[in-house]
């Protein structure tokens, strides 16, 4: 009976040490998506990603067939932004949180065209905004983060790659930090 009591201890002693472990390791992890969108230094600007090569690393796992931009936002520094006209070609613009993960996409087949105008606040600031004691433009499309870190990856679909200079410098025209 003692040997039973001591072996259904180590089963679930084991079991817990199994989930701590499993549940630690992405908050360990130092090669996450947050760390290489640090490493381009996307901070309140944009930045185009090169295309994505045959034999290449290519650490994002980017559609060779798509021109990509990333900008990063920190909402403690006030609300953010992220704004410009972007070809008539199918787009679609994600906000990532710190874990990577997917808080609000949309596409220009969501009825928004080609001009993008998109404010991401934090939960404080949407309080202040529902209060209305901050100033906002117009039409802008309201997104919530749980996070004060986030981030924002654009995908614009090459109708033909002799286009890509001319659709990555319309992403490169895009406004893309926090409101003054």
């Amino acid at each position: 009976m003692r040997t039973l009591l001591w072996l259904v201890f180590g089963v679930v002693l084991g079991a817990v040490i199994h989930i701590g472990v499993i549940l630690a390791l992405p908050r360990l992890a130092t090669n996450d998506l947050w760390s290489e969108v640090e490493r381009l230094d996307a901070l309140g600007q944009v930045v185009i990603l090169p295309a994505a090569r045959a034999g290449e690393p290519n650490p994002f796992r980017l559609d060779p067939e798509l021109a990509y931009a990333v900008c990063r936002i920190d909402l403690r520094e006030g609300p953010g932004v992220v704004s410009g006209v972007l070809p008539a070609g199918f787009w679609s613009l994600a906000v990532y949180d710190r874990a990577g993960a997917a808080i609000y996409s949309t596409t220009n087949r969501d009825g928004i065209g080609r001009n993008l105008d998109l404010g991401i606040f934090n939960r404080a600031q949407t309080r202040l905004l529902a209060t209305q004691q901050l100033d906002i433009a117009e039409g802008l499309l309201i997104v919530e983060s749980h996070g004060d870190d986030v981030f924002v990856a654009v995908r614009m679909a090459l109708p033909h790659q002799v286009m890509r200079a001319r659709f990555e410098a319309d992403l490169a025209d895009m406004v893309c930090g926090n409101i003054s």
